[in-house]
């Protein structure tokens, strides 16, 4: 049951646009990256949730998207996150908050993944821009923004034929290819 989850967890970048993810759905979202495991239990991160097309126009122009897909810009209008939740550390912390974000973030898309949802975690944007458009405090870094929405693409997982070549790409018919090594590439001592 949770291979099957984390198989069906893929970074999703089109989405149903019409399709509304209530505070709700992002609270309880935010309540799994809350019950995750902290490094020290110190519990440092803090998160922003939007599911209103106003804000979620503030937070979609500082994103870059698919960095492999250099012929894409990014969703249409018609295919944007109907929400974000950023996930946010304090400035000066120690390195852990950052492996307590890939936490929480995992634990959040899984969470999405269950819910039907799809959801997109991106560590590519502008920081500073977006931290001051929503106003957020200074002592506070963002560190991942996580879009979810209902996906409209669908997305694949390959095995990976040249060890060289891990790009993911987009066929002729427009899905999303994912290539993953194979496990025995993975484990030194096998």
């Amino acid at each position: 049951m949770l291979k099957e989850l984390i198989r069906a967890n893929r970074s999703y970048r089109r989405f149903d646009a019409e399709y509304a993810i209530s505070g709700e759905t992002l609270s309880e979202l935010v309540d799994l990256a809350r019950l995750s495991a902290s490094a020290g239990n110190l519990q440092t991160l803090r998160f922003f949730l939007s599911c209103t097309p106003p804000v979620n126009d503030i937070i979609f122009p500082h994103l870059k998207w698919a960095a492999y897909l250099h012929y894409w810009n990014g969703p249409t209008v018609q295919e944007r996150p109907t929400a974000y939740i950023l996930i946010l550390g304090p400035a000066q912390a120690s390195k852990f908050h950052h492996f307590d974000a890939g936490i929480a973030a995992q634990s959040i898309t899984l969470g999405a993944t269950e819910k039907g949802l799809g959801g997109c975690q991106i560590a590519s944007f502008d920081r500073m821009e977006l931290n001051r458009k929503l106003n957020l405090a200074e002592d506070l870094e963002i560190l991942l923004v996580i879009a979810l929405g209902k996906p409209a693409e669908k997305v694949v997982i390959d095995a990976v034929t040249d060890p060289d070549d891990i790009e993911y790409w987009r066929d002729e018919g427009d899905i999303h290819h994912v290539p993953k090594r194979a496990l025995e590439d993975l484990i030194l001592n096998h």
